[in-house]
């Protein structure tokens, strides 16, 4: 029989906080708590998760999804298995019922980490990244950055370079994933401004129509190598509270990670 989720009475969540629950999927391990993840999958993911061609990318999509279900589960009375999605036309997935609290989540993972970020009726975008991965990365912001970050990108010493490009990154790759667009938006029309001691602040090319002071940005660090951001669609200046929460689905956690905000 499947594990139940913890059977307290459902978490609060309020409009100036987003929850982040973590985990890392490659210390997960036991076989009754693989064979439970799978169980709550949906027919449609326990397709996709068959098809990845290696061990841990099937992993880090089981734990990853089975952290979103139950997840979802500590805020409303749905079981895991119950919540069903629905998909927009660049792919972010969304709650299907009209009659469940007002949730929104992004999920984001990578090779030892897997990230979900909840919020209360705004749109919210986290992304978690390892930054000790192999293969291009500052030579990427050429490319991909706007010319304000490319130019303070270059214009710290080398050695800081690598660290301020996962900076940038996860703050980007946050934004779109709370716009819902992924990258029909171009990452050089939007450039963070990152000053010691403030939050990242956001500013828009004309050509992408937003406005900076509806954005929030917090960024988090989960590791030595495992930077994240989250993106939460609130007015700038109100208050925000990020609450980190390591776990293992079913399983349990301890208390509060750590507590950060803008």
């Amino acid at each position: 029989m499947m594990p139940s989720p913890p059977s307290e009475s459902p978490l609060s969540l309020r409009p100036d906080e987003v929850h982040l629950w973590v985990v890392e999927p490659e210390r997960v391990s036991e076989p009754g708590l693989l064979a439970a993840y799978h169980a709550m999958l949906s027919t449609e993911e326990q397709d996709r998760h068959s098809r990845f061609r290696f061990e841990k990318h099937r992993l880090q999509f089981l734990v990853s999804h089975a952290l979103v279900r139950v997840t979802l589960s500590r805020y409303a009375p749905v079981r895991p298995q119950a919540w069903r999605f629905v998909t927009n036309a660049y792919g972010r997935p969304e709650i299907v019922g009209d009659a469940l609290p007002r949730l929104h989540f992004n999920l984001s993972h990578t090779d030892g980490m897997a990230v979900c970020a909840v919020a209360l009726d705004t749109d919210v975008g986290a992304d978690v990244e390892n930054s000790a991965r192999p293969g291009q990365t500052v030579e990427l912001a050429d490319s991909f950055f706007s010319p304000s970050e490319v130019v303070a990108l270059r214009s710290l010493p080398v050695e800081r370079q690598r660290e301020r490009f996962f900076d940038y990154w996860t703050l980007k790759e946050s934004y779109i994933k709370a716009r819902g667009a992924g990258l029909s938006l171009p990452l050089d029309q939007f450039a963070f401004h990152l000053e010691p001691g403030k939050p990242p602040r956001i500013s828009f090319d004309p050509r992408l129509k937003d406005d900076p002071e509806t954005w929030q940005f917090v960024q988090v660090r989960l590791s030595a190598e495992h930077p994240a951001a989250v993106a939460v669609r609130r007015a700038r200046g109100l208050p925000l509270t990020v609450r980190c929460q390591r776990t293992v689905p079913l399983a349990g956690e301890g208390p509060p990670w750590f507590v950060t905000g803008s």
